[in-house]
């Protein structure tokens, strides 16, 4: 008897591989060794899919790829050998790599319950809400309307008229799947008739024409928190498309796009802002009157002050979402040099000027010693 590999040079792997890495490995090479795919050489690929299906099975197990990883091949084998546990895990596992790509239901001839009508979970949909800047900074609460399928009213989300019953497909039995026998594997593949289902309806409600759902417009109440941000997702769980046979309805995620402010810039929860101010008022210092998002702050501008000079006032920007405190408001102020000058503004400009002595302030003995630093 050939000695076995093991399992994570099976698959691959190293010692250290995740859920996911297992999973992706797994797939990729069963789709490589699968016997439909592999129609030249059927039974060597049978054995090779044979051998990545028991290592997948035994890796994706966390009790048997414990056992495996401290005692090898005998921690996970019988006294007669290697017997796969095809657990309802494992099974969910392999339908869910093989469904999409090969329509099967059950690649080791598993049937379903019959009569089962299988359910599916309704859509999420999605919905662009916008508000303005000052509704973001205080919170609203606000209604929309949105166009969702909703359970039937008349049939209850059954799609069959009052007083009947859906009835079990004839040519599935129930199961919802038709199955093929093809060498090493069972495959199953979607009744063409109930699509799936597993039942059919012979007489269709005719409010819903046999849909189980209705199309209407809904209208929800939606609260908005204070200091949301553009872009945010707010999530309403069942507030999304109803489901088909009876699935649980989908969630509604309302995507904001908050209005930009004419005069506020938003950095998180702080605000900037930028103010003008005169010469005076720069080199004597003044008090200033600021806008904020709730009313005027004062704030007062020292003597002296620069072009560029930034000020916080505390507590004046926006509410932090879900949490306690407000964000700071800064205020940048910008002195205005007048381009026109009257006569007497000349003058007065001038006789300033002169007593200033500008060229031995120290911000111009910095400025020089830096050029000829320079410059040489």
């Amino acid at each position: 008897m050939a000695q076995k590999r093991d399992y994570y040079a099976v698959l691959g792997l190293g010692r250290n591989a995740g859920e996911q890495e297992i999973k992706s490995a797994y797939r990729k090479l069963a789709m490589q060794f699968h016997p439909d795919r592999n129609p030249d050489n059927p039974e060597a690929a049978s054995e090779k899919f044979k051998e990545i299906t028991e290592a997948y099975s035994v890796l994706i197990d966390s009790q048997k790829r414990a056992a495996y990883d401290r005692f090898g091949h005998a921690g996970v084998s019988g006294a007669g050998g290697f017997t796969p546990d095809f657990s309802s895990t494992i099974f969910a596992d392999f339908e869910d790599i093989f469904g999409d790509l090969f329509g099967i239901g059950d690649i080791f001839g598993r049937t379903r319950g019959r009569g089962r009508t299988r359910a599916a979970q309704g859509a999420d949909l999605r919905y662009d809400l916008e508000i303005s800047f000052e509704e973001a900074a205080s919170g609203l609460d606000t209604k929309i309307k949105i166009p969702r399928w909703e359970l039937c009213g008349e049939c209850g989300g059954r799609g069959a008229r009052k007083g009947s019953e859906p009835e079990t497909c004839p040519a599935c039995g129930g199961r919802g799947q038709i199955r093929h026998q093809q060498g090493f594997f069972t495959l199953q593949r979607t009744c063409p008739q109930c699509h799936g289902m597993g039942q059919v309806i012979r007489e269709a409600c005719p409010k819903c024409n046999g849909e189980g759902r209705s199309r209407v417009e809904k209208v929800l109440s939606i609260k908005i928190p204070a200091g949301v941000e553009d872009g945010m997702r707010l999530l309403v769980n069942g507030e999304g498309d109803a489901g088909h046979h009876g699935g649980g309805p989908g969630d509604l995620y309302v995507v904001l796009r908050v209005r930009e402010h004419p005069f506020f810039e938003r950095r998180g929860n702080d605000l900037y802002c930028t103010i003008p101010i005169s010469i005076p008022q720069a080199v004597l210092g003044t008090e200033i009157r600021v806008p904020t998002l709730r009313g005027f702050e004062r704030l007062r501008i020292p003597e002296g002050t620069q072009t560029g000079s930034v000020f916080r006032i505390r507590g004046k920007g926006l509410p932090i979402l879900e949490g306690r405190g407000q964000g700071d408001l800064y205020v940048s102020v910008t002195v205005v040099i007048p381009t026109r000058l009257s006569r007497e503004q000349r003058h007065l400009m001038e006789s300033l000027l002169g007593s200033l002595q500008v060229e031995n302030t120290p911000v111009q003995r910095r400025v020089r010693d830096k050029v000829k630093d320079i410059f040489g």
